[in-house]
């Protein structure tokens, strides 16, 4: 018999069980995803609890740098020459700007635009370092230093709602005498890339030592910095301290230069100067006893200030400038000797007894070696002459003698002139407490072959012998020199800083005097020098100082340079019988040393005299 087919609308006998399984299945699925939550919560809470724990926490908790006040500079008479004053810094916390970089773009625009609206000059190189930082980095980047006390007041009203932006105190590198002692001081700039790079010690809004003694004397000025944990709101300010390490200032620098001195040259140079429509010149004072540094100064200078407040069109222009007034002249400028170097050469001859005080040589206007003629600076010559009136007459003659050597005579030879020339500190860095010092050019036949691609003739010998040719030196070597000869044959490393402060203890530490070489010409054939100096005073080419009191002693140089007016250079000492300053001037393309060099050193050593023993 055939069943009846189930019409659809009839329920299925077995209808009751499906929907009790299919209900026991959901509630298995729901238990299961309530234990599978259940677990993922006790993983959470539990297991890495501690771990978001310190990551809110961290979101909380910063650690700040305490900037190190800087050391202080001051000169031998207290004058205050590098300081700090307060300020105001805009910073800009990169963690607590927003997540989209749509957002944290229009933020930095809208910052820009605030700071040109008050003549603000924007820091484009904070602004890009903000626009790199990582969206977590906590370290404040300074978007512009050195705000007025009124600046800081406009910008807090205007940007105190603003997410991540901050006002903070701070000071900021201040050159009081500015030009007149940039050259000694140096500068501080704003930290490149590369410099952070190079050191782990500096951060992104750290100024960084560029030149002069700022840079030479870095550890000692920038002192130890500390740092201070803190907690923080949502807005990034702070709430309280909870850790705090003190940072511990820089020691100050007190230096061995007179401040009333150094002014004083400066101005005197740059009247000068004026005065004889020239641009380039430099002033150098030493110590002779001790290698003490008491003035150095040089024309063109700038004004170190700029490279920390001044716009960048400032700054450029000074980088930029064909005067180069960021060189040191005293220092790193290279310059033909002349004839300043004789006295050296005079020692060594006497010293290789290829001469005697009482040994003369005929000058009748120069000499000829083959077909070359080598003249003396005085047609007819100056006759029978001795080491003394050699030197007091600046004899060429005399010299090409003694260095080259003429028929029978046997002279030093370009080995001993540049022996000798090496004693007394040419060729060579004096090791100044300064960055940058040149070393000067002793030429020989090995360095014209390798540079020039020429041999050594005769005739570079005798130029050499009477400081003319390839030779190169600098003011300070010139300066350093004469004192060894001022003060019986000792050579000192000359150093501008006197001794350091310690602000904590209130310790002193000395800059000892110390000393590259003595006794290498006997006391003997110094004397002799040094009497020869003296006549170009009494009788030869300085007779300008003739009756000047105290004795003065000092040699002329007239370095001569292919198509233009020759460098004028005198370099002298006073007291003649114990000598308490060493002079040298150079007047670069200023003529004849005797005409034009010696009446600034005379000005300069008039004021000295009338004022040192109240210092």
């Amino acid at each position: 018999m055939l069943k009846r087919k189930k019409e659809f609308w009839e329920e299925d006998e077995n209808e009751p069980l499906i929907k009790e399984k299919r209900l026991n299945l959901l509630k298995i699925i729901a238990f299961a995803l309530i234990f599978v939550l259940f677990c993922r919560l006790f993983w959470i809470q539990v297991v890495f609890g501690k771990f978001w724990q310190d990551i809110a926490l961290n979101n909380k908790i910063r650690l700040e740098k305490i900037k190190a006040p800087r050391g202080l500079i001051y000169s031998q008479d207290n004058m205050l020459l590098a300081q700090n004053v307060p300020t105001f810094s805009l910073v800009v916390s990169p963690s607590d700007l927003s997540e989209e970089k749509e957002k944290r773009q229009e933020l930095l625009n809208n910052l820009k635009e605030e700071l040109m609206s008050l003549g603000i000059e924007v820091d484009e190189e904070g602004i890009n370092a903000v626009e790199e930082a990582p969206l977590y980095s906590y370290e404040r980047i300074t978007i512009k230093d050195g705000l007025s006390y009124e600046q800081f007041i406009d910008l807090d009203i205007r940007l105190k709602d603003w997410p991540g932006i901050d006002i903070v105190p701070s000071l900021k590198r201040q050159y009081p005498e500015n030009g007149t002692f940039s050259h000694l001081i140096g500068y501080l700039s704003k930290i490149s890339q590369e410099e952070l790079k190079n050191d782990s010690y500096y951060s992104i809004n750290d100024f960084y030592p560029k030149a002069g003694l700022e840079k030479e004397y870095e550890l000692e000025l920038r002192g130890k910095d500390g740092q201070k944990k803190i907690e923080v709101n949502s807005y990034g300010e702070e709430q309280k301290i909870i850790a705090k390490e003190d940072a511990h200032p820089g020691k100050d620098i007190v230096l061995t230069i007179n401040g009333k001195f150094q002014k004083k040259i400066a101005e005197l140079l740059e009247e000068y100067l004026k005065k004889l429509n020239l641009h380039y010149g430099t002033v150098i004072a030493l110590n002779p006893q001790t290698g003490e540094v008491l003035a150095a100064f040089s024309l063109p200078t700038y004004d170190n200030n700029i490279f920390l407040w001044g716009h960048n069109e400032e700054k450029k222009k000074i980088l930029f400038d064909t005067d180069h007034p960021l060189v040191f002249r005293a220092t790193d400028g290279l310059y033909p000797s002349g004839s300043i170097i004789k006295g050296a050469l005079a020692a060594g001859g006497l010293e290789e007894g290829i001469i005697k005080p009482d040994t003369q040589i005929l000058s009748t206007g120069g000499i000829n070696v083959g077909s070359w003629f080598f003249p003396d600076w005085k047609a007819g010559g100056h006759g029978r002459v001795n080491v003394i009136k050699a030197l007091a007459e600046s004899v060429n003659t005399f010299f090409y003698y003694l260095g080259g050597g003429y028929g029978n005579f046997k002279g030093l030879g370009v080995e001993g002139i540049n022996h000798y020339l090496e004693l007394f500190g040419f060729g060579d860095k004096t090791g100044i407490d300064i960055p940058n010092e040149s070393s000067g050019l002793l030429p020989t036949p090995l360095w014209k072959e390798k540079v020039k691609g020429e041999p050594w003739y005769p005739g570079d010998t005798y130029h050499l012998s009477i400081g003319q040719g390839d030779i190169l030196v600098t003011p300070l070597q010139v300066v350093n020199y004469t004192a060894a000869i001022a003060n019986g044959g000792v050579l000192f490393r000359p150093h501008l800083v006197d001794y350091i402060i310690d602000q904590e203890t209130g310790e002193k530490i000395y800059k000892e005097s110390e000393i590259i070489r003595k006794d290498f010409i006997s006391k003997e054939n110094i004397e002799v020098v040094r009497q020869g100096f003296r006549a170009v005073v009494e009788e030869g080419s300085g007779r300008q100082l003739k009756y000047f009191e105290p004795k003065v002693a000092g040699k002329t140089g007239t370095a001569e340079i292919l198509g233009k007016q020759p460098h004028a250079w005198f370099t002298c000492f006073a007291p003649y019988e114990e000598p308490e300053i060493v002079l040298t001037v150079l007047i670069e393309n200023g003529g004849e040393g005797s005409t034009v060099a010696i009446p600034l050193a005379k000005e300069i050593l008039t004021w000295w005299f009338e004022n040192s023993k109240t210092f």
